[in-house]
């Protein structure tokens, strides 16, 4: 669904995705590296031939045979890496180069490009002062963030049941425009300390608020629904719900551990992309829906 969302496509089982977007590589959890190609050639050696057309002298690179496309032996990887690497006019630094040079076999053809190489901010906020132990994971948060706002640039969302803020903390790490309301005033106190620990500032940016009587208009919303294990939320409760994402965003992803397909549709909504995420045996229903027209 993210693959969707921020490319338009999908891999369909591939390691690696084409796209002439060039979005941050860390802005998918899912995302190791982006690799910015510079020269494609039939054969390793006509690639070798355009790699001599680089100049980076003065400066310090290596090369890395990417294992993303066709798979060659250790030592085949490893020869890749020299004949490429001794056609550069640079200075070969192993550990610590300035720039890092990525040789991926295509199935037919071979590519040379410069890594960009994720840094996993997510990971940092998996320890956090509070949190629900069913709270959502830092990766499938930031992934929801992405489906719901793959084109963050002037667009406001909202998470009308932040909970502890996991979903907002991760928007905020990519920039994006959000605000966060619960009716709970300990999640609202847990999700501000929350904001606050990574150096967000929560003023204004969480408050107190009912998802059935918020007003305003927002571009996304992102929805975690209350996962009923000490009460149950009735089939009107839902669509209650429903409804009311609908008033107040054009578009959004809800999440919920029953299923909803017959709610969404009678909320008069147009479901757009559906998955499932495990959490051990606690399975998650994704829905990416839009008004109808």
């Amino acid at each position: 669904m993210e693959q969707r969302a921020l490319f338009g496509q999908a891999s369909e089982g591939d390691a690696y995705l084409e796209s002439p977007l060039r979005l941050p590589p860390n802005r998918s959890p899912f995302v190791q590296l982006r690799l910015d190609v510079l020269f494609a050639a039939p054969t390793l050696d006509e690639l070798g031939e355009l790699a001599s057309l680089l100049d980076l002298e003065g400066c310090t690179f290596k090369v890395r045979y990417l294992k993303n496309g066709r798979r060659q032996t250790y030592e085949g990887e490893r020869e890749a890496e020299r004949r490429i690497g001794a056609q550069v006019r640079g200075i070969a630094e192993m550990r610590d180069p300035e720039v890092t040079l990525g040789v991926l076999a295509r199935q037919d053809d071979w590519v040379l490009g410069i890594c960009r190489i994720s840094d996993p901010v997510w990971l940092a906020h998996k320890e956090k002062p509070h949190n629900y132990s069913t709270g959502l994971t830092t990766v499938v948060a930031r992934a929801l963030v992405n489906i719901a706002v793959p084109a963050p640039k002037g667009k406001l969302a909202i998470d009308p049941c932040c909970g502890m803020g996991n979903v907002l903390i991760e928007a905020m790490s990519m920039g994006i425009d959000i605000v966060g309301r619960d009716i709970n005033p300990v999640a609202i106190r847990g999700a501000r300390s929350n904001l606050r620990h990574f150096g967000y500032d929560d003023t204004g940016i969480v408050e107190i608020g009912d998802l059935n009587e918020l007003d305003g208009a927002y571009d996304a919303a992102i929805v975690d629904l209350p996962y009923n294990l000490c009460s149950v939320l009735t089939a009107t409760e839902r669509r209650r719900m429903l409804e009311s994402v609908k008033r107040i965003s054009t578009r959004a992803v809800i999440v919920s551990t029953e299923p909803l397909e017959q709610d969404i549709a009678e909320a008069r909504l147009i479901v757009t992309d559906h998955c499932t995420v495990s959490k051990g045996h606690f399975v998650r229903q994704v829905w990416g829906v839009t008004r109808e027209k």
